[in-house]
């Protein structure tokens, strides 16, 4: 990771930077994968990961305490009290601030933006990727989409194929997905 001459960790930057209409921007996507198109409740069985499956349930249900659920339970899975953890997430606050200037991202970025990129930095974590604090950026996502959804909703992109919506307020309130 690079630090800058404060010390702070400078963002890994492609160049190529994607703005929204709110004018918000952040660096492109594009050939990093779509870890929101993924079936996370599958991969999160298979890599016996809760984090992606609370991720999927919040885009199955729309509510974001499975988006806090997910990161209480990184913050378990990689021993950090969850105070570090918020503070370790105010430094990457912080990193965004210097590139792309302070609240860049309430300007508001589509909502798929964060299920995506959130994803691919939780898996680059646990893969052991030490080019960027990925564990930060993980938490970082995870707090804007649920931020963005609760201040933002008509920047909610997320639309799932469900074969059959008519059971998605039974799988809410018993809690089946």
């Amino acid at each position: 990771m690079e630090l800058n001459n404060d010390g702070v960790v400078v963002l890994k930057d492609s160049g190529n930077r994607q703005q929204f209409e709110s004018g918000a921007m952040r660096d492109i996507q594009e050939g990093k994968g779509r870890c929101d198109l993924l079936p996370l409740d599958i991969v999160g069985d298979l890599l016996d990961a809760p984090e992606l499956k609370l991720i999927e349930k919040f885009k199955v249900t729309k509510d974001v305490k499975f988006l806090y659920e997910a990161i209480k339970y990184f913050a378990i899975t990689t021993e950090t009290d969850i105070y570090t953890l918020m503070l370790e997430l105010s430094k990457h606050f912080e990193s965004c601030a210097i590139k792309y200037g302070e609240h860049n991202w309430q300007k508001g970025m589509d909502l798929h933006c964060y299920l995506s990129s959130g994803p691919r930095h939780f898996l680059e974590y646990k893969r052991g990727d030490t080019d960027e604090p990925h564990s930060r950026a993980f938490v970082w996502n995870m707090i804007c989409a649920a931020w963005t959804y609760v201040h933002k909703p008509e920047l909610d992109d997320v639309e799932l194929d469900i074969p059959h919506p008519e059971l998605l307020d039974l799988a809410k309130a018993f809690d089946l997905r």
